[in-house]
């Protein structure tokens, strides 16, 4: 009896799982960013510190609710976790984890084979090799425009290419470091430092992380009046002064081109400090509450 329950609840358990994979391949086959999404999501179903014999506690999703797994406690597990990059592959390399990653690429291969064969090169190359090589050398927020546009004929070196995405790489891997545990802001953050980073960053990418605005707001202790302002007015006055630039650029034809890259070197700092601003008055709330061991339990792996 007891064996057939647990067979069912693994087939169930599977069934999310391969639920999840679908859907996520199926995303990213549409829009190719929320990849950076996956690193976060495979350390959550790797379950770090819980039984695989265990269901997950999952946690009540209730922003007023007392925190008892509280970030000091969180982060001493993360570290011991991660002290070691073979115990930290162990945790992670599950059966979901590994059934989650071959699916969901098996779903984003399938699409994307299907729609190849119906419209051919033109749809492969619009909807994903166009990323490897897009330049955008104006109406571009990042601070790598004015390089872009000085090199733009010339092309770029495998140096240059490197040094444009290992900052952005780097600051990735380190708010996946410290908030995998607590999903919903992982994927606020990395979205809004992956837009801050990145090689080009138009408007519409703010699209990406407003959307994810209403997950984590509830769960910040910052007010509206004082701090709560005054990062909203940063972060539009600066955008605003880099406007300004562009339009004497592109509507009055006057050489600007420094103060623009100097205004887009005020932007990443104003998304720099809002960023650590929302991140400083986060209450750190992972989903998954850490499975109790059981004193017997404590006391044979002592002996």
């Amino acid at each position: 009896m007891c064996s057939d329950l647990m067979d069912h609840f693994v087939c169930y358990e599977w069934c999310k799982v391969f639920q999840a994979a679908f859907w996520y391949g199926l995303i990213v086959h549409f829009r190719i960013y929320p990849i950076i999404y996956s690193l976060p999501l495979v350390i959550v179903l790797g379950k770090i510190g819980i039984a695989s014999s265990q269901k997950p506690n999952l946690r009540q999703w209730n922003s007023k609710q007392d925190i008892l797994y509280d970030k000091s406690r969180a982060s001493t597990e993360s570290s011991w976790c991660w002290n070691s990059l073979w115990l930290f592959l162990r945790s992670i390399v599950t059966w979901n984890t590994v059934l989650f990653g071959l699916f969901s690429a098996t779903i984003f291969f399938l699409f994307t084979t299907i729609f190849f064969y119906i419209y051919g090169w033109e749809f492969l190359n619009e909807a994903l090799l166009y990323h490897l090589t897009r330049t955008d050398p104006r109406h571009n927020f990042s601070i790598y425009f004015y390089h872009v546009y000085l090199h733009h004929q010339l092309g770029f070196s495998v140096f240059e290419k490197l040094a444009s995405f290992l900052p952005q790489l780097m600051v990735q891997l380190a708010l996946i470091y410290s908030f995998a545990g607590d999903l919903p802001f992982c994927l606020f953050v990395q979205t809004v430092a992956f837009v801050a980073f990145n090689k080009v960053m138009t408007a519409q990418y703010f699209v990406w992380f407003f959307c994810l605005l209403p997950l984590i707001l509830p769960w910040s202790s910052m007010k509206v009046k004082w701090k709560g302002f005054a990062c909203m007015c940063v972060w539009m006055v600066s955008q605003i002064h880099w406007l300004m630039w562009a339009y004497l650029l592109e509507f009055k034809g006057r050489n600007v081109f420094i103060q623009l890259w100097l205004a887009s070197l005020l932007f990443l700092a104003a998304n720099t400090f809002v960023l650590l601003m929302i991140i400083r008055y986060h209450k750190y709330s992972p989903i998954f509450m850490p499975s109790a061991i059981p004193n017997d339990a404590k006391s044979r792996k002592l002996e």
